[in-house]
């Protein structure tokens, strides 16, 4: 009983970066016992953990923090302060080395007259007025058949609106996703949706959690998908963010 008791004690802390300024939430990772939570918009968490603990705290944009737990860190909140990552910019390579020959070097760097002209009459017939009308993208009356339709009530027009209606006052109303709702519509991500094109890319659990916290700060996901959760919508949007996320994180899929 005595373990038992002892192996749920809870740490509690807050994450603040460096300028804290960023008030995104943190994923805190608990890797001995593989559970997990996001802190709170004011970086505050609260974990269950045991002594000899190893707690990773993981943000987008800085670096990650690993703290292996004491038997002094149940006793006091943790303070830990995250480190922002530098951009790195891309070195760059000049193709073509000046000879010192001026009439050469103006051959090879600059454009020629005929392509200056060009670009400056496509400048100005773009910015000039249209002084001709549109033609009108229409088939002529005397070519047309008789209309049927005339005079008649589109049903099927009238259905879409009833329809475009209905739905409208039966979808649940789009409101700003509280903490823990935001931790239950991650969780029910992870349960309810096919997550294995993440993994083609190599992606371990920290991973896709970390890519899930983007995905829901980029795209509002909580906030648009807690009261209405259709898997097929929250797919498309999960891919969407990833097309952009995986740009930013240079990451390859597998050959299969």
């Amino acid at each position: 009983m005595a373990s038992e008791i002892w192996a749920q004690q809870k740490i509690s802390g807050r994450v603040i970066t460096a300028n804290d300024l960023d008030v995104t939430p943190t994923l805190v990772v608990n890797i001995s016992s593989g559970k997990s939570l996001l802190s709170d918009m004011s970086g505050k968490f609260e974990i269950e953990a045991k002594e000899n603990d190893e707690i990773r705290f993981v943000k987008e944009g800085y670096y990650r923090i690993d703290k292996k737990i004491t038997g002094d860190d149940f006793n006091s909140p943790l303070n830990i302060i995250l480190k922002k990552m530098e951009i790195q910019i891309p070195e760059v390579k000049i193709k073509y080395k000046p000879t010192g020959n001026l009439a050469k070097d103006n051959q090879h760097l600059n454009e020629s007259r005929k392509i200056q002209s060009l670009k400056s009459d496509l400048e100005n017939y773009m910015k000039s007025p249209l002084y001709q009308p549109l033609p009108n993208n229409a088939i002529s009356k005397t070519f047309t058949g008789h209309d049927f339709n005339a005079g008649q009530v589109n049903v099927l027009g009238v259905l879409s609106a009833v329809v475009g209606l209905v739905n409208k006052a039966t979808k649940p109303k789009i409101t700003k996703a509280n903490y823990n709702e935001t931790q239950d519509f991650l969780k029910r991500v992870k349960d309810q949706i096919n997550l294995g094109f993440l993994k083609k890319y190599g992606m371990d659990e920290e991973q896709i959690d970390s890519f899930l916290l983007y995905a829901e700060k980029t795209r509002s996901l909580a906030k648009r998908f807690r009261k209405d959760f259709q898997i097929s919508d929250v797919e498309y949007e999960l891919k969407v963010a990833f097309a952009e996320y995986s740009k930013t994180n240079k990451l390859e899929g597998s050959k299969e």
